[in-house]
């Protein structure tokens, strides 16, 4: 993965996975910035993913590049978090639960808002493919979420969002949280008939909407 002059690799060799910047005087290894001054990176990987979600906003970038840069920021969070100082970050933070509704198992679409919304400052709970109303709800009353994102790739499991909402308002509990939509055949159409507080078309835009439910600054 290249941004600018750095060219970005996942090195597995040994006993651990390291992420290994190719910068034009050389080879330097995260894992050794970090031991040298702990904190100092946290921030780098996250502006990575921002950018190449930028990018691929505009068109400059596609899926396959977008995917790789997303596994690549998951394995470089691995490497940084035992490193980084316990109760060092001070902001304010949103939490999301995210999940595939029942009867879908696909989540390639969930997995890149995840990381997206990793890398914009969110705490993401995300709950995996096939996931019940009652389950989903559940897990938002636990984490005490802002908001809940469900995504569905079929037209035949695209119903279960609009009863994931119903189950809430029926457990009075829709006023809670805010209920976004996502996935290919998910249209602003469907997501208003449906009573969401939203759609977007991908996961930068996912982003932009999240931040617009809770008021955050992008």
């Amino acid at each position: 993965m290249t941004v600018g002059k750095w060219n970005f690799t996942i090195d597995r060799g040994g006993t651990f996975t390291d992420i290994v910047a190719l910068s034009p005087d050389g080879r330097i290894s995260t894992r050794k910035l970090l031991s040298e001054n702990p904190g100092r990176y946290d921030g780098a990987v996250p502006a990575g993913i921002r950018e190449v979600g930028v990018k691929f906003g505009a068109g400059e970038l596609f899926l396959p590049e977008l995917v790789m840069a997303a596994e690549t920021m998951r394995a470089g969070v691995a490497v940084l978090e035992p490193h980084v100082p316990k109760g060092s970050d001070t902001r304010v933070t949103h939490k999301v639960v995210l999940a595939t509704v029942q009867d879908d198992i696909h989540e390639i679409g969930k997995n890149l808002v995840a990381t997206m919304l990793t890398a914009s400052g969110f705490d993401v709970i995300d709950m995996g493919v096939n996931q019940p109303s009652e389950a989903i709800l559940k897990k938002a009353r636990e984490e005490k979420a802002e908001i809940i994102g469900v995504s569905a790739l079929m037209t035949t499991s695209m119903p279960r969002m609009k009863e994931l909402i119903t189950v809430a308002q029926t457990q009075g509990v829709r006023s809670k949280e805010k209920v976004v939509v996502g996935g290919a055949p998910v249209t602003e159409q469907y997501a208003k008939e449906i009573g969401s507080d939203g759609t977007a078309g991908d996961a930068s835009g996912a982003v932009r909407l999240a931040q617009k439910l809770v008021g955050a600054k992008p």
